[in-house]
């Protein structure tokens, strides 16, 4: 029987390029999307591929796709918890709302995925679960202290699960974490910025400005969501599995640069801290 793997936040970017790409190497994909009809009609002649209706801030809406695919497959190799969002605001500008909303998707949806998963990973006699991370969950960024948490606590509840989960349950646990991504930033960050009222004219109006120039001016080219999924290609199939994986030179650089200089680029903004990274 061929392997099987469900993708979450499947509709676009990373979650998107992965499960074509699953698809294409032969892999049954189950991708997860709210976009239901548009996705099937999109992508209907794309050969194992399966889109299914996925909210992972619904229990009942996981455990579903997961019974979905135990009657079909009776079995699940790679769980790909990728579903997320990214998060521009300082803490003292967020309304209470957001905050709730960016972990329930970014942090308790991945506790959802792996507590509706992980009976049939436990059936199948292996497996392994990947999360979608971030350089934010290693280094913390100004203005993205919201996204950053969410990521940090994501990252830690990983870590603790692979204490256990392969001794155990023989099922493998890895994080990918990415640097910045091609359009995300621009498209989804920032536009979520300006939908919400804009760089507000507000204390942190000089930091959040900074912060957003210095990003857009970088010299470095953004990694596409396609060259991501083909790190996670290869991810599945290395041995022993990584618990971290990093999937550009620019994330493994920005990491870095944690224990030795301003990680923002905003000297002269913001005060460093030389914090020992021990990965």
């Amino acid at each position: 029987m061929g392997k099987i793997i469900c993708i979450t936040g499947a509709s676009s970017g990373i979650g998107l390029s992965s499960a074509l790409k699953f698809a294409k190497e032969g892999w049954t994909v189950y991708a997860g999307t709210r976009n239901l009809e548009r996705d099937q009609e999109r992508y209907r002649e794309v050969e194992h591929l399966t889109f299914v209706e996925l909210e992972v801030t619904k229990p009942e809406s996981i455990q579903r796709v997961i019974g979905q695919i135990e009657q079909e497959q009776d079995k699940l190799d790679v769980l790909f918890c990728n579903a997320g969002f990214g998060y521009l605001r300082a803490l003292g500008q967020a309304p209470v709302e957001d905050i709730h909303r960016v972990f329930d998707t970014n942090v308790y949806g991945v506790m959802h995925t792996i507590r509706a998963a992980l009976p049939l990973l436990r059936k199948t006699g292996c497996g392994h679960i990947v999360a979608t991370s971030s350089v934010g969950g290693l280094v913390g960024q100004p203005m993205n202290e919201i996204y950053c948490a969410s990521k940090f606590a994501l990252e830690g509840l990983l870590e603790s699960l692979a204490t256990y989960y392969k001794p155990q349950f023989n099922i493998d646990i890895s994080l990918l974490e990415p640097g910045a991504i091609a359009t995300e930033f621009n498209n989804t960050v920032l536009g979520h910025v300006s939908e919400t009222g804009g760089i507000l004219d507000d204390e942190y109006k000089p930091v959040i400005e900074a912060y957003t120039q210095a990003f857009l001016q970088r010299n470095v080219e953004p990694q596409t969501a396609d060259s991501v999924a083909e790190v996670m290609w290869n991810l599945v199939h290395m041995e022993p599995k990584p618990l971290r994986i990093r999937t550009s030179e620019q994330a493994e650089n920005f990491v870095s640069r944690k224990v030795s200089t301003d990680p923002t680029g905003l000297e002269g903004v913001l005060s460093t801290r030389k914090i020992q990274l021990n990965m």
